[in-house]
């Protein structure tokens, strides 16, 4: 049996997925509109998505932990198939939230449940493993929009849609195919106290200072997809060519860094990259509004870089450490943790910014991820070894 078949075969479903994502995320907002006459509830498509994984990535790894991740995972692909007929077919924009509902919880599990099945069949080098996973997903959005303006431009909104489905299932085959469950994976009813050693696991200072900076990593996201592009329109006055270019370097500077990062940090622990990403995120946001034109592109890649750094050392180092029974429910923690800040963070901001300006508002992120940056680094201090604290209990 082919030695990589789960990586090449979790990476390549994920990869068609997000294609197929990216192409149908710029449709929505549209979409919309076009069945509202209104841009009020385009908002909403993001926070819609963002709640549903938030309701459910904890029971998803609950469950993961005593059945397995490969139903999970499957199920996921199936979802958002069923969320690419509804787009294809409904007129109704209340079908359409629904679709994102779906699309939300049946992503819940592709981007928790899969680092973790990663984590345990590469214990040596999980940081690469997960760092060409993430990296997968993070090219899918790269290449799913131009892919469109490329090669399907002819292509209708509902063309793309049932593409979009007909992907979905074609990872679905791919998992179904490759996944197996590893006995180590299923642990006996008896044996899963998943969700008290996750609580264990989680009152240990170094673990809460992560997922506060997973949380940031959240915001961080949703402020780069939305309130800097409006500041670059806005008060930049630059043009669609231009927030085209910001996206596609957004996009490929956090892929590199999964696959830099999850090398390196291999080698070189995670802390440091937790550490530095951080900071190198705070620093880019906070200078920006300094540069403009190609330097403005440059910097804001560097930010974006730092938070994907951040992102794979962290979701490394938590698969690490975490015991083997509970780690379905510390990569529900985590994801849990994102969309909590990818909800609340832009929100937050934005009202922030009504009152002040765009320049204020990042200098007081990038305070906030200066601030993680102190936590992180006080709390390492302490020898960190939650396993052997969890197995004591």
């Amino acid at each position: 049996m082919f030695k990589h078949k789960q990586l090449l075969g979790l990476s390549l479903s994920a990869f068609l997925l997000m294609l197929g994502d990216g192409m149908v995320l710029a449709l929505l907002p549209q979409k919309v509109i076009s069945l509202t006459d209104s841009s009020l509830f385009v908002g909403y498509l993001a926070s819609t998505y963002a709640l549903a994984q938030v309701i459910s990535q904890l029971p998803i790894g609950i469950l993961a932990d005593r059945l397995g991740s490969k139903l999970f995972i499957l199920m996921g692909y199936i979802l958002s198939f069923f969320a690419g007929l509804l787009f294809y077919f409904t007129n109704s924009v209340n079908l359409i939230f629904c679709g994102r509902v779906l699309q939300g919880i049946g992503e819940a599990p592709i981007l928790s449940l899969a680092p973790a099945l990663l984590s345990l069949q590469y214990s040596t080098n999980k940081g690469k493993a997960i760092g060409v996973y993430n990296a997968s997903i993070y090219l899918g959005l790269t290449v799913g929009p131009l892919l469109r303006i490329v090669l399907l431009k002819e292509w209708s909104d509902s063309q793309i849609f049932l593409f979009y489905a007909v992907l979905c299932s074609i990872g679905a085959i791919i998992n179904g195919c490759s996944l197996k469950n590893k006995k180590k994976e299923q642990v006996a009813i008896r044996d899963t106290i998943n969700l008290k050693s996750a609580l264990v696991f989680m009152k240990h200072p170094q673990t809460l200072a992560v997922l506060f900076g997973i949380t940031l990593y959240g915001a961080g996201f949703g402020i780069f997809m939305t309130i800097i592009p409006a500041y670059l329109l806005i008060v930049k006055h630059y043009n669609q060519t231009y927030i085209n270019v910001y996206f596609s370097i957004f996009y490929i500077a956090i892929s590199l860094a999964q696959v830099v990062t999850g090398w390196l940090s291999d080698k070189l622990g995670r802390q440091l990259f937790m550490l530095t990403g951080m900071l190198v995120a705070a620093l880019g946001l906070g200078t920006s509004s300094y540069f403009g034109h190609f330097a403005l592109t440059v910097i804001l890649g560097l930010s974006s870089f730092g938070l994907g750094t951040y992102y794979l050392a962290s979701m490394a180092f938590l698969n690490e450490k975490a015991p083997e029974s509970c780690r379905g429910v510390i990569s529900g923690l985590y994801y849990l943790f994102w969309g909590i800040g990818m909800f609340w963070g832009p929100l937050l901001l934005a009202d922030y910014i009504q009152g002040n300006t765009y320049q204020s508002g990042f200098r007081i992120f990038s305070l906030a991820l200066i601030i993680q940056v102190i936590l992180l680094f006080i709390t390492r201090i302490r020898y960190f070894q939650p396993t052997r604290e969890i197995s004591q209990n």
